[in-house]
């Protein structure tokens, strides 16, 4: 879509069929108490421009889902590779870590357990350790969110889990502040500038439902002396564009109860921090 002329055009086709409507289930199609789940997997854009995107099947045993990577660059898809064994993505999470894989989870069809996770890294799809209750859920039952440290939070039906992905991102992809007070007050509202502030992607990415973004600023003030974190809330973002390598603001409301001292405050967007500037914390009193 071309929000300039308001027009649309077509992307191309997905070289792969992505959405469960049984096209190439053969004689299974015929048989409708079994019939397609019309779910489709998460697609997750990641930092060198491809989006990577899963589809669902339940045609039957043995049947399964597909992949495609659309390059937004040179707005070309290509075939991805299929999922292993029978499993697909019929509704159901995925994430970027910050190391630019993608984390996602898939099981046998639409609803049986148990679901088992998987990364893209731009080559491969792996099969990786499952969650804690992995034994007792299907694809659908999770959500993934991308915590500010850089964990990935999962949530079922029961329970609520949290996966370390491998450390290390590119330096390229983290937010860079360039403009910052050097004083803020408990209770103040400031405004601060740089690239990045909305990180490479839109973090996590879920079926045809809900989805859980985090493509906004973050902003972590670090008391020198007691090492205690503080978020402050951000609002008013000047863009929500990803990758985008322009200026861009936001305004961050410092916490009532923030500690005064000399501290570190940094940017964080999609758990990769900007590196550190200094700010002096003052009391609300002072």
């Amino acid at each position: 879509y071309d929000t300039e002329t308001a027009t649309w055009h077509s992307a191309g086709s997905t070289r792969a069929q992505l959405w469960d409507s049984w096209l190439e289930c053969g004689e299974l199609a015929q048989e409708p108490a079994n019939g397609p789940s019309f779910e489709v997997g998460p697609a997750v854009l990641r930092p060198d421009g491809t989006v990577f995107y899963t589809g669902s099947n339940t045609c039957g045993p043995g049947f399964p889902g597909s992949t495609a990577v659309y390059d937004s660059r040179r707005g070309r898809w290509r075939a991805g590779p299929h999922f292993p064994g029978a499993l697909n993505i019929a509704d159901g999470p995925a994430a970027l870590e910050p190391n630019g894989k993608v984390l996602m989870m898939a099981s046998p069809g639409f609803g049986p357990p148990p679901s088992t996770f998987l990364e893209w890294d731009g080559d491969d799809l792996t099969t990786i350790a499952p969650a804690p209750n992995a034994a007792n859920d299907a694809s659908y039952y999770g959500n993934f969110l991308v915590l500010p440290n850089g964990q990935i939070l999962l949530t079922d039906f029961f329970f609520v889990s949290v996966y370390t992905p491998e450390a290390g991102y590119d330096p390229e992809w983290a937010p860079r502040i360039e403009s910052a007070p050097g004083t803020v007050r408990a209770g103040g509202s400031y405004v601060i500038s740089g690239t990045l502030f909305n990180g490479m992607s839109q973090g996590a990415a879920y079926g045809d439902d809900h989805q859980a973004a985090t493509n906004f600023p973050l902003v972590r003030i670090t008391n020198n002396a007691t090492g205690h974190v503080f978020y402050s809330r951000t609002h008013h973002h000047s863009s929500m564009a990803v990758a985008y390598r322009g200026p861009v603001s936001t305004h961050f409301d410092v916490p009532r109860d923030q500690e005064p001292g000399e501290s570190e405050l940094v940017v964080v967007a999609n758990g990769i921090p900007s590196a550190p500037v200094a700010v002096n914390v003052r009391s609300s009193d002072d």
